[in-house]
């Protein structure tokens, strides 16, 4: 038996009523699955893609342009390993301190 093949059309509907299923209360995945036909780990898998194509299409969570998020990360990157080796320091200053 040869695999199914679907168009992006039906997926993309399968995924819209399984969330609205979802935010109602009124379904499942699984459920929404079997009304569909598809396997519950196909419809599953396609959410989980769509939502990870989402999150990569260049939207962050500050809104910024990704030129600008990378370098404001890069900044705090600096700041972390500073105050992490003078934590070192420190740490190392007062447990011979103790000793």
């Amino acid at each position: 038996m040869g695999k199914k093949r679907y168009t992006d059309e039906f997926r993309e509907q399968a995924i819209k009523l399984a969330r609205e299923a979802q935010r109602a209360g009124s379904g499942t995945i699984d459920s929404v699955a079997r009304d569909l036909g598809v396997h519950p780990n196909t419809l599953r898998d396609w959410i989980f893609k769509n939502d990870f194509r989402e999150a990569g299409s260049g939207k962050n969570t500050e809104g910024l342009p990704p030129e600008q998020e990378l370098e404001q990360l890069r900044k705090e990157n600096r700041l972390l390993k500073m105050e992490r080796e003078i934590l070192k320091k420190a740490a190392a200053f007062f447990a011979k301190d103790n000793s």
